[in-house]
């Protein structure tokens, strides 16, 4: 599939994308607080900002708490990942010039522009980023103390690319960049036109 895009864009968001094939080089916590900073300035609701982020070093027991929540399948190859990040957002926020929390309907659509400005602040570090959706979201929530009133939205698997021959061959065939759907697919002015 091509990833050539149809309007001028900046070339980061073409670059970035999402393999499974990692070297395993650690990734120190100073680095890890770069990522957190980036998506700490991104936009969000009435600036709510309710992303939260529980992450822990490869080698570490935070790593094997979120490790273990995962599919086989992503066990399988996120163990050379540098990092694990379980990706959370408050479900209440308190609105600035208010004291009551009340429900926060737009936390999860905050939180994906936070992940977002973080990926593209690990690709600017010269990492990779892998979000995952399949993992035990009970299990996570355990493992971390999650209380309720916070949503688990994903884990970030994230380190250095590694090559794709240390991927078992049904998995190298898919260790390339993929493509997008046509901007008709996915833009209309004025009213929705699209397929269901």
């Amino acid at each position: 599939m091509s990833r050539t895009p149809q309007a001028p864009i900046a070339p980061q968001f073409i670059q970035r994308w999402s393999p499974r094939s990692f070297t395993g080089k650690p990734i120190s916590s100073a680095e890890m607080m770069s990522l957190f900073e980036a998506a700490r300035w991104a936009p969000s609701t009435s600036n709510t900002q309710p992303w939260r982020f529980v992450y822990g070093l490869a080698g570490s027991a935070g790593f094997e708490a979120i490790f273990q929540t995962l599919v086989p399948f992503n066990q399988g190859w996120a163990r050379k990942a540098s990092a694990l990040i379980a990706v959370l957002s408050a479900q209440q926020a308190v609105a600035p010039g208010t004291t009551e929390a009340k429900p926060s309907p737009l936390h999860a659509f905050d939180t994906g522009a936070a992940w977002m400005s973080l990926a593209l602040q690990a690709e600017s570090m010269g990492w990779r980023t892998h979000a995952m959706g399949g993992f035990d979201a009970q299990a996570l929530r355990q493992q971390l103390g999650v209380p309720e009133g916070f949503a688990v939205q994903c884990v970030v698997a994230v380190g250095e690319q590694g090559p794709r021959e240390n991927l078992p061959a049904p998995l190298q065939e898919r260790e390339v960049p993929n493509g997008r759907q046509p901007l008709e697919a996915m833009v209309a002015e004025g009213r929705f036109n699209f397929q269901a």
